[in-house]
């Protein structure tokens, strides 16, 4: 229950940063990726402090032996950059410019938003949906087999 909590209260304190910082305004996230245009550098500062806290933070939690409300810290395992990695890197960034919205903010968003939200949000889930049934052979490596 309290892991629950925990969980709760860490998912609002971040809704509520991207809501303060204007991270789910897709308006202000298209400006900051508009780097020949209407550029807004607004967005560099909180990704400057979102950096900064979570290197503190990192260093804080590295010194635990246990997470708060866990076993055992689940750290991921692979290092690797291969063709898959790049290629949904690539597809996320991609998404990102176009619709102005990552998972975080959509998700905040749909309180806010209209629409557009919904139609973000509905292709977000499809593309999990999708992804998680394709095989895990890359898209490169597949294509460059033929």
């Amino acid at each position: 229950m309290m892991r629950a909590f925990a969980g709760l209260i860490a998912g609002l304190i971040f809704g509520l940063g991207l809501v303060v910082s204007g991270m789910s305004n897709p308006a202000k996230v298209l400006n900051f990726l508009d780097i020949a245009g209407a550029w807004d550098p607004s967005l560099v500062f909180v990704m400057g402090g979102a950096l900064m806290v979570t290197f503190a933070g990192y260093r804080l939690v590295q010194r635990r032996s246990a997470p708060l409300f866990a076993r055992a810290f689940s750290l991921p395992t692979k290092r690797d950059v291969d063709a898959r990695l790049l290629f949904g890197a690539a597809l996320f960034g991609m998404g990102w410019g176009v619709a102005g919205y990552c998972p975080g903010p959509a998700i905040t968003s749909s309180t806010l938003g209209g629409w557009p939200t919904w139609a973000f949000r509905i292709a977000m889930l499809a593309g999990m949906f999708i992804a998680q049934r394709l095989p895990a052979r890359s898209p490169m490596k597949a294509a460059s087999t033929r």
